[in-house]
């Protein structure tokens, strides 16, 4: 890409050496990361809260990027303006009022604008991002159609596998990414869309074939300063940028998402697409009839229980029919479907069931508990913390939601980061025993999360649930600027072992799932 043609696109204003009127390289790369900039790059210099990314300009510079992308504030900074390379002429110099605004328009243009050669379905909400996607993913390959998937689990071009850092990636990183799918034949990408992403124009510059909503619950008011504010940043999906729009009507802010052209879809009213039928089974599997347009309708099995999940697999339904994939494909592929710490079964011969769960909101704790109550008869044990270094005000709510819904609540840790974790657990702590004591079950506190994990099983009986929730398919465990491996799964399967009085499993037996999630992150 031609340093003129990009910023004469993105709105930008070019700035060269006196004496250096040449144009300069053109640009083969883009990163907003010092430290990843390979020869050729654009380094997006971006202000931030504590410092400029200009600051870090010389280490980008001496790497090879032959331009920056930047606004005012970063050209009066030394490290840039002072650098041998831009004084020589050797770098150009993008200046642009809002940098972080035109990144995604100016890393799609170098990566040959890779999303209009691909079906990205993108999904954005609270809760069911991740299940939602994995029900797209399935389908889609059932009816035999190249894949990639982003998300908080994890990236998979063509069946191969990226850990994932964020829920969805800065501009430049997911541009690249869509570029080597286009190279890899892939033709719909299911794509988790976060708040924090939509804020801060991670997938401007990105076409989407449809864009849809899960729900709305409190979550990242450390991020966002209210409700309000994190739905607004929801809705930025759908200001027009998506071909489709598909709306669970489900809750107040769903219903606010509808216009004329929208696909809703809802369990519990009228919609484009609605559920009749539906049925839960002790195995956590469940079935239902799904109603869609032009009487339309698909008999859906799901391994996933709870009636959130029925939601998922209708919003997933909308988009798969909006986005052209038949009808046998849809119901083939969310019946081979499990997601990683998503109500995931651990299963070792035990006589009472065990999941591990990713749920560390408030109302998607509610959910998950709810669903678990009824798979059984016997008791629900709830493992449960709060992450350190977000929205504190959820903490109390999250302990409620637990308390209320469960025989026992055992408040742990979660990834406590820089707080001390009994100030956490203190606050989990205090919403659970505001509920009244006919309400609510037994709550103790047990800090060591890899004990919790133990405490749970052992007073587990026939008949019983045990949720450890929160992390999910975490395999990291962050203590004070310190990330520990830690996998919820391999922690439940130790404790059962112990309790069947089986032996251990052996290091090369483990299966580890990486990804330790991101700023939606517990």
């Amino acid at each position: 890409m031609e340093i003129e043609k990009l910023a004469d696109v993105i709105g930008a204003h070019v700035l060269r050496a006196p004496g250096h009127s040449a144009a300069a390289a053109p640009v083969t790369g883009a990163t907003l990361r010092a430290q990843q900039v390979r020869p050729g790059d654009l380094f997006a210099a971006l202000p931030g809260i504590r410092v400029h990314g200009a600051d870090f300009a010389q280490h980008a510079l001496d790497s090879g990027a032959v331009a920056v992308l930047t606004d005012q504030a970063g050209i009066d900074r030394a490290a840039l303006i002072e650098h041998p390379a831009v004084r020589e002429g050797r770098v150009s110099l993008l200046v642009h009022d809002d940098p972080r605004g035109v990144l995604g328009a100016a890393s799609a243009l170098i990566y040959g604008d890779p999303s209009s050669r691909l079906k990205v379905l993108g999904v954005t909400g609270t809760s069911g991002k991740t299940t939602t996607t994995y029900l797209l993913e399935s389908a889609l390959q059932a009816a035999g159609f190249g894949t990639g998937l982003v998300g908080t689990v994890e990236t998979r071009i063509a069946g191969d596998r990226l850990d994932s850092a964020f829920t969805t990636p800065e501009a430049p990183d997911l541009q690249a990414l869509l570029a080597v799918m286009v190279e890899h034949r892939v033709t719909y990408v299911p794509m988790e869309v976060s708040s924090h992403a939509l804020a801060m124009s991670r997938v401007s510059g990105t076409k989407f074939a449809v864009g849809a909503f899960t729900n709305l619950s409190q979550d990242h008011l450390d991020f966002h300063r209210d409700m309000e504010d994190y739905f607004q940043a929801k809705a930025l999906l759908f200001d027009g940028r998506a071909e489709h729009e598909v709306v669970c009507i489900d809750t107040k802010w769903g219903e606010r998402l509808v216009r004329p052209h929208t696909i809703t879809v809802s369990t519990a009213g009228d919609a484009t697409w609605s559920a009749t039928d539906v049925r839960a089974y002790p195995t956590g599997e469940q079935t239902f009839t799904a109603h869609g347009p032009d009487d339309l309708e698909m008999h859906v099995r799901l391994r996933l229980p709870g009636p959130f999940n029925v939601a998922n697999a209708l919003l997933a339904i909308g988009i798969l029919h909006a986005a052209g994939v038949p009808t046998w494909a849809i119901e083939r592929g969310l019946a081979e479907v499990d997601v990683p710490g998503r109500m995931e079964r651990v299963a070792l011969g035990q006589d009472f069931t065990a999941v591990v769960d990713y749920s560390h909101k408030p109302g998607a704790v509610a959910a998950v508990l709810d669903a678990a109550r009824a798979q059984v008869d016997g008791k629900v044990i709830v493992v449960l913390g709060c992450g350190g270094d977000r929205d504190v005000a959820k903490r109390p709510l999250m302990g409620e939601a637990a308390a209320r819904r469960s025989e026992l609540l055992i408040v742990t840790d979660d990834n406590p980061r820089s707080e001390d974790p009994a100030d956490i657990r203190a606050a989990m702590l205090a919403g659970a025993q505001e509920v009244p004591a006919a309400q609510r079950g037994d709550v103790i506190e047990i800090g060591d999360r890899r004990a919790a994990i133990a405490a749970a099983v052992e007073r587990a009986e026939p008949g019983d649930i045990v949720v450890v929730a929160g992390k999910g398919h975490e395999t990291g465990q962050e203590v004070a600027g310190v990330v520990h491996p830690f996998s919820d799964r391999e922690e439940l399967a130790a404790a059962l072992r112990l309790c069947l009085g089986q032996r251990p499993k052996e290091p090369e037996e483990t299966d580890v799932r990486r990804g330790q999630g991101d700023e939606e992150a517990s």
